[in-house]
Order: structure tokens, then C-alpha cells, then sequence
């Protein structure tokens, strides 16, 4: 197979990660809190990638499915011009909460709407286009997430998804049979030949994925 990653060393990830410089001390406090809490949150690298992919798309409004202390929101509400939305989608808001006082402290709170809810239940309220989606929440409602995100993107937006390697469990090589696991891979099964996507997955963080919605 060429262009594999087995060639990749630890040692080649830390060198990327050196060029960018220390991230800034927001970022270091929420990754303290969220190691500390065992909160869920994208690594630097997917967060790097999301910074680029909103840059990138000229992204000015954003939907998110799962907040919890708002990690990726930043990375994203960051990048986006002084007058772009992220809208942001959890029903915990203790967690939604504490986000507000990062987004605050990185000066960017006016950029970001929550929505306290279940995203099954609330992503049919929004109101489309979206220039990018990110889901990263439930696993085994990934598919259902999907469902109801793409109606509300644009032609030619993205939508990008976290996790989807499952830290080996995905390709079997962490052997794994629990719901999680088995609604990730059929998830990807899914992205990847999705009629109105061009989508692949990337091996950045624990496997992004990232599809471009197609015209119809």
C-alpha cells in the first residue's frame, strides 16, 4: 500500500508539533481540565486541522455536535472571521459552562452559540446552509448525527468527524465487540461510500474523518 504510515514515528510527531510553538495558555488550561476530569477532547492535531479546514472553506457559519468544554469550538470559533457562528450542540451543561470561561478568556465568546440538548432532537430546529459540520459525541448515534447534518450544509461544505479509528478498535487491531465500536465501523463503512459525499478518512489525532458534500 503506498503512502502508508508505518514509516511515521513518534519522534516524527513530535517534530510537526514542534514547529508550532507552545499553544497558547487557554489551550493549556483545558487540556490540564480535561485530562484531569477524563474529559473527552480532540487532540492538538485534530484541532490544527480543523483551525485549517475552516480557514480553508472560508467557513463563517459552523455546526457542532458535542461541546463538552469547548476544545474544538475554540480551535474553529478561532479561526473563523470576527463575524462568523459557530453553533455549538450539548446537553451537559456544567460543561457548557465551563467553556463559556475559556471562550471568554480567548476573547472569541460572541462567535459561539449553545444549543442545551440532545443534538438528535435539536439539529432538525436548525436552520441551514452550514459552511462546516463536526460531529463528535455519541458513537453509536454517529449515523443519526449524519443524517441530519448534511441537509444543512451547503454544496461543497464539509463535514468533518473525530474518532473514527477508535484508537485501533475500529480496524480490529485493538480487538474490540461493543456497541461503540461496532457503530464506528459501520459509520465508516458509510462516510466513505455516502451517495452525496466525497469523503475519506484521515490518520490525524484518533482518525478524522472528512467529506466535502456534493452538488446535487
Amino acid at each position: 500500500m503506498r503512502n502508508s504510515m508505518s514509516g511515521f514515528t513518534l519522534r516524527d510527531l513530535e517534530y510537526v508539533e514542534s514547529l508550532h510553538g507552545r499553544l497558547a495558555p487557554v489551550f493549556a488550561k483545558m487540556d490540564e481540565e480535561g485530562a484531569r476530569g477524563d474529559i473527552p477532547i480532540v487532540g492538538t492535531s485534530v484541532g490544527r486541522t480543523l483551525s485549517v479546514l475552516v480557514r480553508a472553506i472560508g467557513a463563517r457559519r459552523v455546526v457542532e455536535v458535542g461541546t463538552a468544554i469547548g476544545y474544538s469550538t475554540l480551535w474553529m470559533a478561532l479561526a473563523m472571521p470576527h463575524d462568523g457562528r459557530v453553533v455549538t450542540i450539548d446537553p451537559d451543561r456544567s460543561r457548557t459552562d465551563r467553556a463559556r470561561e475559556f471562550w471568554s478568556e480567548a476573547g472569541v465568546a460572541d462567535r459561539i452559540q449553545v444549543v442545551s440538548g440532545k443534538a438528535l432532537e435539536e439539529l432538525p430546529k436548525l436552520r441551514g446552509p452550514f459552511d462546516l459540520a463536526f460531529i463528535d459525541a455519541l458513537k453509536p448515534e454517529y449515523e443519526g448525527y449524519l443524517s441530519l447534518v448534511l441537509p444543512l450544509l451547503r454544496d461543497g461544505g464539509t463535514v468533518a468527524v473525530d474518532n473514527l479509528l477508535w484508537s485501533g478498535r475500529a480496524s480490529g487491531a485493538v480487538a474490540a465487540d461493543d456497541e461503540s465500536t461496532n457503530a464506528i465501523r459501520s459509520f465508516n463503512r458509510r462516510f466513505v461510500s455516502h451517495p452525496q459525499l466525497d469523503a475519506t478518512i484521515l490518520p490525524v489525532g484518533d482518525g478524522l474523518g472528512v467529506g466535502v458534500k456534493l452538488a446535487r
